[in-house]
């Protein structure tokens, strides 16, 4: 008992860390995403007509519930968005160190996997608390497969296989939104493997778990063919003739993104002064996934585990994903934001658990080699993720400062132009409109006693 209360206290440390750090660097205020997000659906957080739209599940629905609450109870503060954020980051945490514990790792693994997950890597979708929803979509995706990984090779229990057939619909229509395209890969491929590699008598199980994965996942489908979409890009061709015309910019494109996984984007243009070293970091990543998917299956892990596998396939699923999304962009860096850490993560957690798995086998060819490997991949990460969290502690007053310039002109906004607002609160600055957007929202916050508008804000100010 005393030993796994030791495992968990790791991502605990990890979430203290991670709340130090939106207070360290953030303070109250709305910008980017939250301009559209008061326009749309604040002061009448209760109406149903802005809940039951066509579109419904693209909006993610439980963010309606932290709305209501969030308006109810905090006046609608931008801080409760990114405290819930860390805190869905902790509990993804907890469910990595409950793997650990249930197989049997060896504690520097558990502290080799913290370290990563709470990376600052990922700093944009701290501070930007209108994202927590995402952080809390990975939550379920981590606990789905731990859940699916223990049925796999362990005693299932009747409550579990509702769950396996319950939790997608949950995740998927409530939670993921545009995330649940790899997450219902993922599961719906991981189901079709097991399926195969079961005996006759547990096939059927593996077959239901999958279809309840991919019924939701047609259900989200068809809500998103109602959605409009708004991208303010510059492409304006299809994809196969832009691919056609510049290859060159795919593939550079596809393999930088790779490198963020070792050094956050931001991080590395302040010190990479060419294509080079992003290029290097991102095909040795490349390879560390190729070896790792090579010993998976050599040693035939799946035997003992499953979830490296599913996560090693939801990292590499989620770079071609943003590569083939994004690249309207038209810009081969794009990859690296900080914004898509999160996705990119779970293939890097897959890769360790693969060689945390290895180290636990007894025979085992080429042991030296497999360590090398192991100790090779943990120094890289925990080098590049160190690095990147020293250099975003760093950063953490300038970035507080610019909240509060923010709030300062929030506050006065009236004393303000449409363009200096557009520029001020970074939200579209490529569309006309966008600073009687930001004025539109910032009328409806002041007339209803919101955020920085809230009279305990005011006074401290």
């Amino acid at each position: 008992m005393k030993r796994s209360y030791l495992y968990y206290l790791f991502p605990v440390l990890g979430t203290f860390f991670c709340l130090w750090y939106i207070f360290a660097s953030t303070s109250e205020g709305i910008y980017t995403d939250y301009v559209r997000l008061v326009n749309s659906y604040l002061p009448d957080v209760w109406n149903p007509a802005k809940f039951f739209v066509p579109d419904i599940f693209t909006r993610i629905p439980v963010n309606y519930l932290g709305r209501i609450i969030n308006v109810a109870l905090f006046s609608y503060s931008t801080m409760f968005d990114r405290v819930l954020g860390v805190l869905a980051l902790g509990l993804s945490g907890m469910v990595l160190t409950k793997y650990c514990l249930r197989k049997r790792l060896s504690l520097i693994w558990t502290i080799v996997l913290t370290a990563v997950v709470f990376s600052l890597n990922k700093w944009e979708m701290l501070t930007n608390g209108s994202g927590w929803a995402h952080f809390l979509s990975f939550v379920c995706f981590y606990y789905h497969y731990e859940l699916l990984d223990r049925s796999w090779n362990e005693e299932e229990w009747p409550r579990d296989q509702i769950k396996l057939i319950l939790l997608p619909f949950f995740t998927t229509l409530l939670v993921a939104g545009p995330y649940c395209a790899v997450y219902s890969a993922t599961v719906v491929l991981a189901c079709g493997f097991l399926f195969f590699l079961a005996k006759k008598g547990e096939r059927t199980k593996y077959g239901i778990y999958g279809f309840s994965a991919l019924v939701p996942f047609l259900l989200y489908m068809w809500s998103n063919s109602y959605a409009i979409e708004d991208h303010a890009a510059p492409a304006e061709v299809s994809l196969l003739t832009q691919l056609i015309d510049t290859p060159g910019f795919f593939v550079r494109f596809l393999v930088k993104s790779f490198s963020s996984m070792v050094i956050g984007g931001e991080a590395a243009e302040n010190i990479f002064s060419s294509n080079a070293p992003f290029l290097i970091l991102g095909l040795l990543v490349m390879a560390l996934y190729l070896l790792a998917l090579w010993l998976y299956m050599k040693y035939k892990l799946y035997k003992d585990s499953i979830l490296p596998l599913m996560l090693m396939a939801s990292g590499g699923m989620n770079h071609v994903l943003i590569m083939v999304s994004r690249w309207i962009f038209l810009q081969e860096n794009y990859g690296i934001s900080s914004r898509y850490a999160l996705q990119f993560q779970t293939g890097i957690v897959g890769i360790l658990l693969t060689f945390a798995l290895l180290m636990k086998k007894k025979r085992i060819k080429s042991r030296l080699a497999v360590r090398l490997a192991a100790v090779g991949a943990c120094v890289l990460f925990l080098a590049g993720n160190g690095y990147t969290t020293y250099e975003e502690i760093k950063k953490a007053p300038y970035r507080k400062d610019s909240f509060e310039r923010r709030a300062e002109i929030a506050l006065n906004f009236e004393q303000y132009t449409d363009e200096q607002l557009k520029g001020s609160f970074e939200y579209r600055p490529s569309r006309p409109d966008s600073g009687a957007k930001v004025r539109s929202a910032l009328t409806i916050l002041k007339e209803n006693g919101y955020s920085i508008f809230r009279s305990d804000f005011t006074k401290e100010k």
